[in-house]
């Protein structure tokens, strides 16, 4: 694990002393009336040397879970223990949240525009900043997303996993599902690993909603990361602990033809090769179509919204060399983090 020696830590002109904790804003410009517009930031910097780890939501301004998980993980008391230093910043992109957008004014997408420049369009220089100001600091990051309007995605985590170190990184995570994901062009992902910065994405749930089971699987997650990376004390696991498989492979089955959607199968659920997962039928319930299965595997992101058109993504289905034990993590996560009380 990455170790750094104590030292006072600048961000947008702010000195964060070793010891002390700062809730601090980036400026963002301004809106039409004049508002300022700030991207809020909460730093813990420890005496104790350590890594130093990033977390970032709302980079799409409509996924809100990440938010709820930040919130609370800043507030939980573990972090008083904490080793090196925790940059935290609930909401990357306030424009999209306060549109209930995915994208900024300019309908440019965040995530798609980094390593960004401090003279180019609002989305450049808000990636440029968050750059220099956050990541360039950081060892390791981890960035919350949900699915979009309408969709769902299982609780799973997205990452190079064929370097080891973030491997182990999204293994200590303990969701059941892991996905080996490529670097997208002008991703955070791809922007942070050019710096030499590991970085989960960590999806679950559905945008503009919050999702309990999805929020405590985030921050107990998260937690999970933090003890890996030495920044937080050891514990000992008090209960059986959910496995992690990797994916194979993913993809998306696709509406075969336009009306209303009954669905078969839901998130978590098995599939099995041909097995009916949704029909399709006209205003007068005549059936037009049904999407199969093409081979066995996990529902881990689906459609809500009971009306599709020809070409619409219904089904992102996860194949496994294992399916059945994935259900069975599945199921785990759901009863250890469901009830009322929290194993954190």
């Amino acid at each position: 694990m990455k170790t750094t020696i104590p030292e006072v830590l600048t961000i947008a002109g702010h000195r964060i002393e070793p010891g002390t904790s700062a809730q601090l804003e980036l400026p963002l410009g301004k809106l039409y009336t004049s508002t300022d517009m700030k991207m809020p930031v909460f730093v813990r910097h420890s005496r104790k040397p350590g890594p130093t780890l990033f977390l970032s939501a709302a980079i799409h301004g409509d996924e809100l879970n990440g938010v709820e998980i930040i919130n609370r993980l800043i507030h939980n008391p573990a972090i008083r223990q904490l080793k090196g230093t925790l940059i935290a910043v609930p909401i990357v992109n306030p424009f999209g949240v306060i549109n209930q957008s995915r994208y900024l004014p300019d309908r440019r997408d965040l995530n798609r525009s980094f390593p960004g420049s401090p003279k180019g369009s609002l989305a450049a220089r808000m990636a440029d900043l968050f750059l220099r100001e956050i990541v360039s600091h950081c060892d390791y990051g981890i960035d919350l997303h949900t699915g979009a309007i309408h969709r769902s995605n299982l609780p799973q985590i997205r990452a190079n996993l064929d370097d080891e170190a973030t491997r182990d990184m999204a293994l200590a995570f303990g969701v059941p599902v892991l996905l080996n994901a490529n670097l997208r062009d002008g991703s955070l992902r791809e922007a942070a690993d050019n710096l030499g910065v590991r970085v989960l994405l960590y999806e679950a749930g559905e945008a503009l909603r919050y999702d309990e089971l999805c929020i405590r699987a985030g921050e107990r997650g998260i937690l999970r990361v933090m003890r890996h990376l030495g920044m937080l004390p050891a514990k000992r696991q008090s209960r059986s602990l959910i496995e992690s498989v990797i994916a194979q492979d993913s993809g998306w089955l696709r509406a075969t033809g336009s009306g209303f959607v009954h669905i078969h199968k839901r998130l978590g659920d098995r599939v099995s090769k041909d097995e009916k997962l949704a029909s399709i039928v006209d205003p007068l319930g005549n059936l037009l179509d049904q999407v199969l299965a093409r081979d066995d595997g996990i529902v881990i992101g689906c459609q809500n919204l009971p009306l599709v058109h020809e070409g619409d993504a219904m089904f992102n289905i996860a194949y496994f060399h294992r399916p059945d034990a994935v259900v069975e993590n599945i199921g785990l996560m759901n009863d250890t983090l469901l009830p009322e009380e929290t194993f954190l």
